[in-house]
């Protein structure tokens, strides 16, 4: 049987380096008791936040400095959870880091409250008379403009008090598919049995033995289903909370209230997907050439991740795919490439799957810390697209830590998926570029074509789900798994019509991580057409284009998303960057039956 191995088996080069966090745990401890001392002194402000342009300098300065260590806690504490999800140590350090995040939340709550008792012309009295406030200028803005979605003090504080209750559906999920769901080993096709994992699932989704394909897909969701009702209670009770956290704030629909906070207006969503079930033609026309590629009759669930390329993957070790991802960034500038190299040799990477580290891939870290990036390696080119994806967040939050104030230190998921996709074209287009291999070359466009197929259009249709599902929650129908399934699988099958649509493949809803968090997916397949419209512009500009590209990566979240991205020559309010995209995508379609 083939085994995940232990964490200390890995090579310490492989793994991350959380010291620049802190040094051990007793480190952590010194730092978590100070800062619980330190949350206590906010409230020594109460009621007095703008008496004075001083007074509002100093508390928004004293929430910072409580908020960066508070970051620093956190992110220690979760990440060492993640490398070994069952480890109870880290499963109460992580509790309790963010246990301490509600309670600064809740300390500082009265601040916004507090600010939006005035008026713009106030606000800019307070600028002129302290100009260190300047810096404060959008921060101010985005107060101000939330103020009819901000309740009291009181209820503000009892809100942030109850984030943990109202995140706890989302950490049963992942506590139970992380921890304690263990999927089945099937016969492989040399007769070896094969250990089935949330990491490696897709992986084995792509190996050349279609009956192989068949047992794990079949094993895997009939496993799922043993959870059914526990999932279908997590997943229903996220998305009542969604909707009671939305009234509470005066919003009419979770959706709008999601969507407000970055202040991406509701018509993008809308736009996302109308433009793409108005094109599921080109998703239709992948799918009946992966039919032919594979020399079906006709093609079923097990077999959409089945590489139309011949085979399996050619191996790639991770020291090699590191390499082509730092080469093919060369057109964002020398400055960029060098900060990433430099970075993946200062161990900013965990990368190799170990038992029961947390599945996935993530870029996290803090202002104050380098980035970090979990993987799980799979020595395949869909891994070397993934390191390509994290390293993108990465270096996005680099140049924001570089350039920006620790208040506009953060940016929206909306412009966050921009510079991960980004260099996953460029990587494409390096390969192409430079790589002799015909069979290598099949397999990065089979890639990257998986790669729009998944993230524009998957996507896409994960937002249709999600939004669907929020509605029903709406009219007071009740979200059984049954009542679930069906919507899903009405979708699966509009998207994927060329293909069979079994009973099993309803139930993928249940193994989305993503849903737990409302509204997020949308900003994936909004990300990739903003992305390769940047790509395209760098392509066609040179270094003016990537001049621009680098200078929306510093702004952080200094303006609001839309504006951001027409810093890098991206209008997002329109559908002419989806449209671009799904061009793309129905070009390089074209280009791998050339090949064939």
């Amino acid at each position: 049987m083939s085994s995940v191995p232990e964490r200390s088996e890995i090579d310490d080069a492989y793994t991350w380096d959380l010291t620049d966090l802190f040094a051990d745990d007793g480190a952590w401890e010194e730092t978590y008791a100070e800062t619980e001392e330190r949350i206590e002194e906010l409230s020594a402000y109460e009621g007095r936040v703008t008496e004075s342009a001083a007074t509002l300098e100093a508390v928004l300065g004293l929430r910072e400095s409580i908020m960066r260590d508070v970051s620093n806690l956190s992110a220690y504490a979760r990440m060492r959870k993640d490398e070994d999800t069952t480890d109870q140590t880290y499963q109460a350090l992580a509790a309790r880091g963010r246990s301490l995040a509600a309670d600064a939340s809740s300390a500082a709550s009265y601040i916004e409250p507090e600010l939006q008792e005035l008026d713009r012309e106030t606000v800019a009295g307070l600028i002129e008379e302290n100009p260190a406030l300047e810096t404060y200028e959008h921060y101010f803005d985005d107060t101000l403009r939330m103020k009819p979605h901000t309740r009291s003090a009181e209820i503000e504080a009892i809100l942030a008090d109850l984030s943990e209750v109202t995140g706890a559906a989302g950490d049963v999920y992942n506590m139970l598919t992380n921890a304690d769901m263990e999927f089945p080993a099937v016969e492989g096709p040399d007769g070896d049995a094969r250990r089935i994992t949330l990491s490696n699932f897709t992986k084995l989704q792509k190996h050349p033995d279609r009956a192989f394909r068949r047992r794990v897909y079949e094993a895997f969701y009939d496993e799922w289903e043993e959870y059914r009702n526990s999932v279908g209670t997590a997943y229903k009770n996220s998305v009542k909370a969604d909707e009671k956290l939305a009234a509470a704030r005066h919003y009419d629909a979770a959706r709008e209230a999601a969507l407000d906070g970055p202040n991406v207006p509701v018509s993008v969503y809308n736009t996302l997907v109308e433009t793409v079930e108005a094109n599921l033609d080109v998703l239709h026309r992948h799918a009946e050439l992966k039919r032919e590629a594979l020399g079906l009759e006709e093609l079923w669930m097990w077999d959409l991740y089945a590489p139309m390329a011949d085979g399996e993957s050619p191996d790639l070790e991770y020291d090699r795919a590191r390499e082509y991802v730092i080469e093919a960034v060369a057109p964002l500038g020398d400055a960029y490439r060098d900060r990433m190299a430099e970075g993946l040799d200062s161990r900013w990477v965990d990368v190799y799957e170990t038992k029961n580290k947390q599945s996935g891939a993530y870029s996290g870290g803090t202002y104050d810390s380098q980035p970090y990036i979990l993987m799980n390696y799979q020595d395949d080119i869909a891994s070397m697209y993934t390191l390509a994806h994290e390293l993108g967040h990465s270096m996005h939050s680099e140049l924001t830590s570089e350039s920006q104030p620790y208040v506009y230190s953060g940016y929206e998921i909306f412009v966050a998926e921009v510079a991960s996709t980004v260099n996953e074209a460029l990587l494409t287009q390096h390969l192409l570029e430079t790589v002799d291999d015909d069979r290598f070359r099949r397999h990065v466009i089979d890639e990257y074509l998986e790669r729009f197929r998944s993230t524009l259009f998957r996507q896409t249709m994960f937002a249709d789900f999600e939004h669907r599902a929020h509605e029903l929650e709406q009219a007071g129908e009740a979200l059984t798994p049954d009542r679930l399934d069906d919507l899903y699988r009405g979708l699966k099958a509009e998207y994927y019509e060329p293909a069979a649509v079994d009973d099993r493949i309803a139930r993928e809803w249940m193994r989305i991580p993503h849903f737990y968090r409302a509204y997020y997916v949308y900003q994936y397949a909004t990300g990739i057409s903003a992305a390769n419209a940047i790509v395209d512009r760098i392509t066609s500009d040179g270094e003016s284009a990537a001049a621009d590209y680098r200078e929306f990566l510093r702004s952080g979240s200094k303006a609001y998303p839309l504006e951001l991205l027409e810093t890098a020559g991206i209008d997002m309010s329109t559908s002419d960057p989806v449209e671009a995209a799904i061009e793309r995508y129905d070009e390089t379609l074209g280009e791998f039956e050339s090949l064939r």
